[in-house]
């Protein structure tokens, strides 16, 4: 139907909303960084830059004795100036641990590395357009990031996974009650993940007119706005073919008419739903991994690796722009079929 929400689109339109918000509490020269970068960033990560950024203003307004006699909103584009490479610095260690509004909040490697990214970006901007003279933050390297191994499902966990959603013999009582509403949905959603590889967002976001069965593929709109075609198996086919004759008989609420996921509200399912059901579903096949609908797509990105072992296949079906991206998430199966492959050459036959 016409009128009903595109969930990409929907998704901007909070995004622009809550980057107002956040920009009122910014020094009024962020405006330019922010139409600077609009055109090859999406408005997540322009919010989430926002909120970085914000961070930092807010340390240097509480500890800078220069920036604490006004008001963030005032501060005028000559401090950039004024701030030194010490100030990064002890703005790198006391993101690992700062209050706000009586809240903690800590910043692990990869958080810090964001943080920073975000404020080198931001000074680089404005270096580049010869606002400042300085760039201090060009001065601070990035934190080493510490490479963790890849959590996955095993092969038969990736089984007793989908025996779970389909029959939920080890769910609570208080699950089990609406497991008869949602194991139809459940089962084609986790299936679809788990055949697919796609994000969590690219999934909540999919309309029932994405889904292609005769040639098994789904258009999905990737991190940055483009849309692409991923395939699936007959696997996925079957669970998918199975809600939707359910999902036909559904009456959506007004707005989410198209959406191919609908929660129990009869709304387009979120992504904090999916991330739910997804833990939900995985406490009862494993205590030790923390499986989230991530998990669900590295499994998915280790198998098609070691069946095909072409790296620049897993970085176009899983979506990564950069095949190295790819390679340093399964480095580690890589090094593996390396080893595998020193084992395959025999010189001389043993006697």
């Amino acid at each position: 139907m016409e009128n009903s929400k595109n969930y990409h689109d929907e998704q901007n339109n909070i995004n622009t909303m809550r980057m107002r918000e956040v920009l009122d509490t910014l020094p009024s020269f962020c405006k330019q960084f922010f139409r600077g970068i609009q055109e090859y960033t999406s408005s997540r990560t322009r919010l989430a830059y926002a909120y970085d950024l914000r961070v930092f203003f807010e340390f240097l307004h509480a500890k800078n004795s220069i920036c604490s006699a006004m008001e963030i909103p005032k501060f005028p584009i000559t401090l950039l100036d004024q701030i030194t490479r010490e100030d990064i610095e002890e703005y790198m260690d006391y993101i690992s641990l700062y209050e706000k509004d009586g809240k903690q909040y800590t910043n692990d490697e990869r958080g810090k590395k964001r943080k920073l990214s975000a404020l080198k970006s931001f000074y680089n901007f404005f270096f580049q357009s010869e606002q400042i003279k300085t760039n201090p933050a060009a001065l601070v390297p990035l934190p080493k990031q510490h490479e963790k191994e890849i959590v996955k499902l095993d092969i038969d966990e990736v089984a007793i996974l989908l025996d779970q959603v389909e029959d939920g013999t080890k769910l609570t009582k208080s699950q089990l009650r609406y497991h008869e509403k949602t194991k139809i949905r459940d089962v084609a959603l986790v299936t679809l993940l788990l055949g697919t590889g796609i994000r969590v967002s690219e999934c909540v976001g999919l309309d029932i007119n994405d889904v292609d069965f005769n040639n098994n593929g789904i258009k999905i709109r990737r991190k940055g706005g483009y849309e692409t075609v991923v395939y699936f198996g007959d696997e996925v086919a079957d669970a998918l073919h199975d809600y939707l004759e359910k999902r036909y008989h559904m009456i959506p609420l007004e707005g989410h008419e198209n959406a191919l996921f609908l929660s129990l509200q009869n709304r387009r399912i979120t992504v904090r739903a999916v991330e739910n059901l997804v833990k939900k579903y995985a406490a009862t096949v494993t205590s030790l991994k923390k499986i989230t609908p991530h998990k669900l797509r590295s499994t998915y990105g280790t198998s098609l690796y070691q069946e095909t072992g072409d790296i620049y296949l897993v970085a176009d079906v899983l979506g990564h722009k950069d095949v190295n991206t790819t390679r340093k998430h399964y480095a580690t199966q890589e090094d593996y079929r390396k080893r595998q492959a020193a084992k395959a050459v025999r010189l001389r036959e043993k006697l």
